[in-house]
C-alpha cells in the first residue's frame, strides 16, 4: 500500500510523456545498423561484462531484500518512459532524458546498468528506438556510463557536504549530459571526418545535441528531485533498506 501513490504519479508522468512522445523525429539512440560492425562488436564485448556485474548485484539486493523487487521495477519504469521520449531540436535531430539517476542512486551502478540495458532493448523491439546490433553501444553510453557519472557525482557531492537534493539534482543532469558526450565520442571513432577527423567529428555530433540536451538534462534533474521526495515521503522502509533513508532525512 505505501508503494500505490507512487505508483499513481508515476502513471501519471507515464500518460503524460506517452502522449507526447509520438514525434516524427530520428532518435537520439544509435539506429539500427548504423555502425560499422567492429565498432558493434566492440562495444558488445566492452559492455557485456557490466551487464554480468550487475546481475549479481541485482541477484544478492533481492535474495537479501525480496520486497525491493516494486522499487526496482519503478526505476526501471522510470528510465524507459523517459528514454523513450523523442524531443526534436532546432539543429535537425533529437534529443531526450535517459532516466538512470533514480535507480543508479537506489541500487547502484552496476544494477542500473542491466535495467538500462533491458529497457534499451525493449526499445529497440517495441519502439524502433535504437537497434539490436548497436545495442551494445547504446548501453555503454547510457547505461554503463551514465549511471557509474551518477554515482560519482551523488557520492561526491554527498562527501563534500552537499544537501540530498543537490546531491539527486547534479548527479542526474550530470549523467544525462554525460551520456550524450559519450555518444558523440562514439559516433566520432566510428565516422572521424575527412578534414579534421576524430576532434571535428566529436565537435559536430556534440553541437548537434548541445541546445536540446542541456535543458532537457536539468529538467531530468528536477524530476529525480521530485521523485525521490515522494519516495522519502512514502517508501521510508525500502530506503531504509537501501541505506539511503539517513541521507534523506
Amino acid at each position: 500500500m505505501n508503494n500505490l501513490p507512487t505508483l499513481l504519479i508515476l502513471t501519471g508522468f507515464t500518460c503524460y510523456f506517452w502522449v507526447n512522445s509520438f514525434q516524427e523525429a530520428k532518435a537520439m539512440h544509435i539506429m539500427e545498423g548504423f555502425l560499422p560492425i567492429g565498432w558493434a562488436i566492440f562495444w558488445w564485448v566492452i559492455t557485456i561484462p557490466f551487464i554480468i556485474i550487475g546481475l549479481r548485484s541485482i541477484q544478492k539486493k533481492l535474495t537479501d531484500n525480496p520486497e525491493l523487487k516494486a522499487m526496482l521495477g519503478l526505476s526501471a519504469a522510470f528510465a524507459f518512459v523517459l528514454s523513450a521520449l523523442k524531443l526534436p531540436s532546432v539543429t535537425g535531430s533529437s534529443s531526450h532524458p535517459t532516466g538512470v539517476g533514480l535507480g543508479t542512486i537506489l541500487f547502484g551502478p552496476t544494477a542500473m546498468s542491466v535495467l538500462g540495458t533491458i529497457v534499451l532493448l525493449f526499445q529497440s523491439l517495441l519502439l524502433a528506438h535504437g537497434g539490436i546490433t548497436t545495442l551494445g553501444a547504446n548501453a555503454f553510453s547510457m547505461a554503463v556510463v551514465g549511471p557509474f557519472i551518477v554515482f560519482g557525482v551523488f557520492t561526491f557531492a554527498k562527501k563534500i557536504g552537499l544537501s540530498f537534493t543537490l546531491s539527486i539534482f547534479l548527479a542526474a543532469m550530470l549523467g544525462d549530459l554525460g551520456t550524450y558526450f559519450i555518444t558523440s565520442i562514439q559516433l566520432a571513432l566510428a565516422f572521424p571526418a575527412e578534414v579534421g577527423g576524430f576532434i571535428a567529428s566529436f565537435t559536430k555530433f556534440a553541437s548537434i545535441f548541445a541546445l536540446t540536451q542541456i535543458p532537457l538534462a536539468i529538467s531530468e534533474g528536477l524530476l529525480t528531485v521530485i521523485v525521490m521526495n515522494i519516495l522519502t515521503k512514502y517508501n521510508t522502509t525500502e530506503l531504509k533498506q537501501l541505506k539511503l533513508i539517513k541521507e534523506a532525512q
